[in-house]
């Protein structure tokens, strides 16, 4: 007989043995490992833009810092250190993002503005990672005038904020109760590979007045929640009377938060209508065509004495996104102008919309935070992180990082920048940082 080995003796208990290791280093739930990349692997490099520090806690990545109308942006890392850097051949007018080709998709100052509110823009711009101008939009003439923000739907489009003016005979004409021109707000939705409009919603399809009974749009303010009191604001000079700042889009529900600084709110839209639906109030998804499906922020905008008031100015309706904590959760920057104190909010929002004007229609708060330190009356804004911080821009000073028990963990001033717009968070394993070759 041939003699057989001790390794083809042991071969099946080997094999057998693997199979037992394997099977026990699988995780209960089968799913597969995957690791994040490194972040940094040596210590950081400390300047002197760092206020505070603390590098157990916070969570490292990248900042795409936006100067507020500046022509430039650039990403930090955690140690304050500049990693990229764009030089724009226009200013800001005002936000600007990572796309995730590399890119950046900015709202841009025009230099031939018929009108100037604070915040225009008026030219849409794609920038490469040269800092070159690669696609251009321009949204500005005697009566229309793109501002503050801009953003790319999952469907590629371009989704932006204009003002359009109204002259004040017809202003009057609808209930309007001042002698000058206004100019309330519409969203844009363009196609960029055609620049075609294939979308829009107009503030002025959906107002109320309780000024005039001889005018149109004449009802109870309290008794349509669903729409804008055209006179909230009326006694503003240049009549810039809704002042939108900020816009962010949730594609499960196909809406719209669009925040309104002037009326102390966030109004939520929908965006499933037709422009001709828009237009109206019925059709869409929530059949109400474009009549306000939800607000928030503000129940004096319509006369309601139930709801407590949460909003003395606001910036920055930003939904947490996919895999953070507090995921489908809306953050919002109150600006705090009755008292000089901001505070940062999140909520959660209702499962159904609903707006009745004697009840409480207000969001459930799920966490905020504010400090004695914090307060800018204008811009700013919040984004949650990765591992549950919450990194906060203050406009006229800087960065916080802050934990979900409200301890700051790190701070960034801008020292000689004059105010900063918003900040974004990027990681090493993000596609768009990837693009850019960081």
């Amino acid at each position: 007989m041939p003699k057989i080995s001790f390794f083809n003796k042991a071969f099946p208990y080997i094999i057998l043995l693997s199979f037992i290791v394997l099977f026990n280093c699988k995780s209960d739930d089968d799913t597969p490992i995957t690791m994040e990349p490194e972040i940094e692997e040596t210590p950081l490099n400390i300047t002197e833009n760092i206020e505070l520090i603390d590098e157990s806690a916070i969570q490292l990545g990248y900042i795409l810092a936006i100067e507020n109308g500046a022509d430039t942006s650039y990403l930090i890392d955690k140690g304050g250190n500049k990693i990229k850097q764009w030089n724009f051949d226009s200013n800001l007018g005002n936000d600007i993002k990572l796309l995730p080709n590399g890119t950046l998709l900015g709202m841009f100052k025009t230099n031939t503005p018929s009108f100037t509110l604070g915040g225009y823009g008026g030219v849409i711009k794609i920038i490469n990672s040269d800092s070159q101008t690669i696609y251009e939009y321009n949204y500005s003439d005697d009566i229309v005038l793109a501002h503050h923000d801009v953003k790319q739907l999952p469907n590629g489009n371009f989704l932006f904020i204009a003002w359009q003016k109204v002259d004040n005979a017809v202003a009057i004409a609808n209930g309007f109760n001042n002698s000058n021109d206004i100019f309330p707000e519409t969203l844009v939705e363009i196609d960029p590979t055609t620049d075609q409009i294939v979308w829009k919603w107009n503030s002025m399809d959906h107002i109320v007045q309780d000024h005039d009974n001889s005018k149109l749009n004449y009802n109870n303010v309290n008794d349509n929640p669903q729409l804008i009191d055209v006179n909230y604001n009326s006694t503003i000079a240049n009549g810039d009377i809704m002042h939108a700042n900020g816009i962010d889009y949730d594609p499960i529900k196909d809406i719209i938060y669009l925040s309104i600084n002037f009326y102390s709110e966030v109004w939520v839209i929908d965006h499933s209508t037709s422009t001709t639906e828009a237009a109206s109030n019925t059709g869409g998804n929530y059949n109400k065509g474009g009549d306000l499906i939800y607000r928030f922020g503000n129940p004096e905008a319509y006369k309601n004495t139930t709801s407590p008031r949460l909003f003395y100015n606001n910036h920055a309706p930003t939904i947490i996104d996919e895999g953070k904590p507090g995921e489908d959760n809306i953050l919002v920057y109150m600006n705090g102008s009755n008292n000089n104190q901001s505070i940062v909010y999140e909520f959660k929002m209702p499962v159904n919309f609903s707006l009745n004007g004697s009840q409480n229609n207000e969001p459930e708060v799920i966490w905020n935070f504010t400090d004695a330190n914090l307060y800018n009356g204008r811009i700013s804004g919040a984004v949650r992180l990765r591992n549950g911080n919450t990194l906060i821009c203050e406009g006229d000073y800087g960065y916080w990082e802050v934990t979900t028990n409200g301890t700051v963990v790190w701070k960034y001033s801008g020292l000689d920048v004059p105010a900063f717009w918003r900040g974004y968070d990027y990681y090493p394993g993000d596609e768009a940082i990837i693009n850019l070759g960081l």
